[in-house]
């Protein structure tokens, strides 16, 4: 229940923008300049906090962000984690997923990938107050539907 000092001192929003940025590649330019110029938005303030939160992700990483607008013209946004089928096809090395998951198997990765995977996606907001288990069971269906097959371990040939 939200108290009294919150709701007088809750701001109108205008809308909510979701957009995949490469990490500290945030520029003025196409898609992020029509998206925040539309609303009015300050383009360099967002480009900069954005480049800064992402500077510990490696270069051209999708990362997603969802920016809240608001009337008075100022933003709040959000950094989550790069999406889970990303981290699983540079885990396993491909471009892309099977074109007949279930049939045709893409790759395989050990249990080892996916609970690093999960670590990494413990920290996502909307995952905070997952287990760790209940994520590496996600990430496994998520892997199947790709066609990736998750073994215990690589056998060495």
């Amino acid at each position: 229940m939200a108290t009294l000092k919150e709701i007088l001192t809750r701001r109108p929003v205008s809308a909510t923008i979701r957009l995949t940025v490469p990490a500290g590649g945030a520029r003025p330019a196409p898609p992020v300049g029509p998206a925040l110029g539309q609303y009015r938005l300050n383009l360099m303030a967002f480009c900069k906090d954005f480049n800064a939160r992402t500077q510990k992700y490696k270069p051209d990483t999708p990362m997603s962000v969802t920016i809240t607008a608001f009337k008075d013209n100022t933003f709040e946004f959000t950094v989550k984690s790069p999406s889970v089928s990303w981290y699983l096809k540079k885990a396993a090395g491909i471009e892309s997923g099977s074109s007949r998951p279930g049939h045709v198997i893409a790759s395989t990765l050990p249990l080892k990938h996916v609970y690093e995977i999960a670590k990494v996606k413990q920290s996502d907001p909307y995952c905070q107050y997952m287990s760790l288990e209940s994520i590496c069971k996600s990430i496994i269906g998520t892997a199947n539907t790709m066609g990736i097959k998750v073994v215990k371990d690589l056998e060495e040939d």
